[in-house]
Formats: C-alpha cells, sequence, structure tokens
C-alpha cells in the first residue's frame, strides 16, 4: 500500500517539520532557570555528606530488626561424616577397632534466654532511640546545606543587582562622554573635562568587570555546593523577595528560642543521645542480674562396628567325658554370623533426646559489671552536658542572628535615607554641570557618592533578608527569601 502526497503537500509538511525543530532546538537550547528550592533539593539530592548519612540511618534500621531477632530461641542443625582410621573406640558399642571405621552423627540443638536482666529488651530500646537520633541527624544535615545554599542564592541576586548598577553607571558617564567631546569640539567646553570624564569611563569600566566576575564566581560556588555540573548557562530565579521591615515586636530572642528548643533538630537528637545512654546504663546493669537459659537437643548417629545377628546354627561339640562309664558329654551352642546394622535402624536405635534449664548467678567476674555500669553512668553525664551545649549554643546563635538582623535593618534604613540624599545631590550636580557650573571632578565625585550609597543599601538589603530568614529557620519555618 502506497502513501500518494500532492507536491504542495509536500511542501506544506516539509515547511511544519522544518519549524517545529526550529522550536525544538530552540527549547532544548533555552537554559533552565533555578529556583531556591530547585537548587535546595538538588543539593539534598546530591550531597555526599547526607548520602553517608542516609547509609547510617539504614544501618541503624538492620540493628534495630536484628536486636529484635535476638529474642527468638536458636535452632541449629548439625552432621557429621567421619572415617576413623587405626584403633579406636566406638561411641555406640564401646569397642575397639582395628580397621577403616565409618561413622555418622546428627543432631538438632534449641535454646533460648528466658531471662537476663532485660538486656535484649534494653537493647532494642537503644537501638531505636539511635535510629531515631540518626533521622534527626540527617534533618541537621539537610537544614545546614538548606541554609547555605540559600546564603549562596542571595549572593548572586546581590552580585546581579551590583553588576546593574554598575552597568547603568557606565551608560550615564558613556552619554556624558559623547555629550562633553561635542562641546569640546564647539569650543564651549575645555578638554581637560573631557579627558577626566573619560578617565572615569575607564575606572567604572573596571567596576564593571569586577562586578561581573564577582557575579560569575558566586554562580559558580553556588554549583559547587549543591554539586552540580559547572555551566556558563547556570541562570537563578530572580523572585519577588519579601519586604524589608522591622520584625514582629512579640518575637524577643527569648520566644523564639523557646520555639526553636521544641522544633530543631539538634536539640531533639541529643535529648535522644541522653534517653540511649540511659539505656546502655540500663544495660550494664542487667549484666549483673541473674540469666535463666533453657536448651533442648535431639541426637542420634551411625557407627560401622555396630552389628546385629544374622543367622543362628545350633551345633555340638565334645565338652568331656563321663567318670564311671567314660562316656562322651556333648555340649551344644549356637554359632552366630552378623552383618552391620542397616543405616536407618541405628539412627532409630541411637535416637538419644534432653532437656535442659540453666541458671547463671554471676558472683565476681574481675569487677568488670561494676567497672561496665560507672562507665554507663560516665556516659550519660556526657550526654546531659552535650544536651546542655547544643542548648547553650542554640540561644547564642539565636540572640545574635536577632542582633544581626536588628543591626542589618537600620543599617538598611540608614542606607535608604543616604541614597534618597545622593540622588537629590546628584541631580543637582548633574545640572549645575550641564550649564558648566561644576568641574568633572566634582562632578564624578558626586556619582561615586551615590554609586557606594547604592552599592550600600543593596547590601544591607540582602544581608537584611538572610538575617531574618536565619531568625524564621530558627522558628521551623521553611526557608524561603520571597
Amino acid at each position: 500500500m502506497y502513501l500518494l502526497i500532492r507536491p504542495s503537500h509536500l511542501r506544506s509538511i516539509l515547511i511544519f517539520l522544518l519549524i517545529t525543530g526550529f522550536y525544538c532546538s530552540s527549547a532544548q537550547d533555552t537554559p533552565r532557570i533555578w529556583t531556591l528550592e530547585d537548587c535546595i533539593n538538588y543539593a539534598i539530592d546530591h550531597n555526599l555528606d547526607i548520602k553517608k548519612q542516609v547509609l547510617t540511618v539504614e544501618t541503624n534500621k538492620k540493628q534495630v530488626l536484628q536486636s529484635q531477632l535476638n529474642l527468638l530461641p536458636d535452632l541449629n542443625v548439625n552432621a557429621t561424616n567421619v572415617w576413623n582410621f587405626g584403633q579406636t573406640i566406638d561411641q555406640y558399642t564401646n569397642t575397639f577397632a582395628n580397621t577403616t571405621v565409618r561413622s555418622n552423627n546428627f543432631d538438632i540443638q534449641t535454646s533460648a534466654l528466658l531471662f537476663g536482666g532485660m538486656t535484649k529488651v534494653n537493647t532494642i530500646k537503644q537501638n531505636k532511640i539511635n535510629l531515631l537520633a540518626s533521622q534527626y541527624d540527617l534533618d541537621i544535615l539537610k537544614n545546614n546545606i538548606s541554609l547555605a545554599v540559600a546564603g549562596y542564592y542571595l549572593d548572586i541576586l546581590l552580585n546581579q543587582e551590583l553588576f546593574d548598577v554598575a552597568r547603568n553607571q557606565i551608560d550615564i558617564t558613556k552619554s556624558q562622554v559623547t555629550r562633553i567631546s561635542k562641546m569640546v569640539e564647539a569650543g564651549s567646553s575645555a578638554k581637560g573635562d573631557l579627558l577626566n570624564i573619560q578617565a572615569q569611563e575607564s575606572a567604572e569600566a573596571l567596576l564593571v568587570v569586577q562586578a561581573e566576575n564577582r557575579l560569575f564566581i558566586s554562580r559558580l560556588s553556588l554549583q559547587q555546593l549543591i554539586d552540580l555540573p559547572v555551566s556558563q548557562d547556570f541562570r537563578i530565579e530572580k523572585p519577588l523577595l519579601k519586604p524589608v521591615e522591622k520584625p514582629d515586636k512579640a518575637l524577643s530572642p527569648e520566644k523564639i528560642f523557646d520555639l526553636a528548643v521544641e522544633k530543631r533538630p539538634e536539640i531533639k537528637s541529643a535529648d535522644l543521645r541522653v534517653q540511649a545512654a540511659q539505656k546502655s546504663l540500663s544495660i550494664a546493669r542487667g549484666v549483673l542480674s541473674p540469666t535463666l537459659s533453657f536448651s533442648g537437643t535431639w541426637a542420634t548417629g551411625y557407627s560401622g562396628l555396630s552389628e546385629e545377628v544374622e543367622s543362628s546354627t545350633l551345633q555340638t561339640e565334645p565338652i568331656g567325658i563321663t567318670q564311671n562309664s567314660m562316656d562322651t558329654v556333648l555340649g551344644s551352642y549356637y554359632s552366630n554370623t552378623y552383618r552391620t546394622k542397616e543405616f536407618s535402624k541405628q539412627l532409630l536405635d541411637n535416637n538419644n533426646k534432653s532437656l535442659g534449664f540453666y541458671l547463671r548467678i554471676p558472683i565476681f567476674n574481675g569487677w568488670t559489671g561494676r567497672t561496665n555500669i560507672s562507665l554507663a553512668k560516665i556516659q550519660h553525664k556526657k550526654a546531659e552536658i552535650d544536651l546542655e551545649i547544643q542548648k547553650r549554643d542554640l540561644r547564642k546563635n539565636i540572640e545574635q542572628s536577632y542582633a544581626d538582623a536588628s543591626a542589618a535593618l537600620q543599617q538598611y534604613n540608614a542606607s535608604l535615607q543616604k541614597v534618597s540624599a545622593q540622588e537629590e545631590s546628584f541631580k543637582y550636580s548633574q545640572q549645575k554641570f550641564d550649564v558648566g557650573l561644576m568641574t568633572s571632578y566634582d562632578y564624578n565625585n558626586s556619582k561615586k557618592d551615590l554609586t557606594k550609597a547604592e552599592s550600600d543599601l543593596l547590601q544591607a538589603k540582602y544581608d537584611f533578608i538572610f538575617k531574618t530568614t536565619i531568625l524564621e529557620f530558627y522558628m521551623g519555618k521553611p526557608i524561603s527569601i520571597k
């Protein structure tokens, strides 16, 4: 079956395919725009420290399972097949063997700890606590990498804005160079003014290059932080940032700490370590307790020396004569022929069963039990101190972050006022310079002051956003700069 296509239709199809291919290639060439959430998720999925901690969590899960299975009785099956050479004593017939003899032994054994000072139960509880603590440790790593990504992300946004400021300033200077050049040609302005403006243009061109380099380095740093292969096309989203405003007065460092101490994984992990240390102390004490265990065995075997009568023949032979008549006295006996007992029959005949209960009371074992208890008490005390250290560090970090956020807000407000004043001053300088009432040197200084004020304002803005993000993070809120 053939499909006929008219030339006009073929031309339309080709045009459609060309257009489709163009848009597809354009879509493939469009670089991906990374949001903050994209960067955080990618970092969490690819960070090696996080992957390592995930394996630690999996290991602790296996330890919990194994400690639970340790409560089950043991069950073992043993079998032997032995050839004895030379003179040996057979264990089933208690006779000597001077030839090569094969023997087999089979047994099934089971044992269980009925009571052992609750050591196994406390080990299960301790392993569960350690598992939960390792999961909180994983949350700590995720939180730390998320906060670092947010800082690097804001650094890119800041450098992008500083780069835009530098380009805007050089654009203004270039327009002034063009204007002053025309004025010099017309003889209405001195050449020295043109040289000063051209020097300023060169200086600002260097600032543009430096700003672009800082932007490039910040993009590179973020890609390396999240373990993303470095690409020149890496771009991030420029979101609508949260407003710069004074934090809620009701949120004091003390209240933020009260919220954080209930939610922060560092505190929960340290608290669980205290509980795990308490279980270690209980395990150490349980070792001094009497233990009661149970054991049962079924055994049987086979020996090549074990024989049974195969046939029996009555035979007579003279055993003496009578005293008077001298008649021959005959004696009778059975002559037996033997064969090795069958394998299955020996297994039944040698069947043996045993059942026992065993009580062990520790009296003196080199004082190891008491020493282990003392060591467990020390570890428990260290865990309590570690918990207090975590709380102390958390309080310090919150107090420092609160002070940093307050200082950043004051810096922002001061910078905002300075920018407003510098903008008015620069407008006035621009007007005076345009009519020849200000030298190019003074004009450049006014322009530099405005550029610095704008840069200081941007840095204060992003510093405040990052500091408030940290405070919200301590309160258990997800990381967001929007």
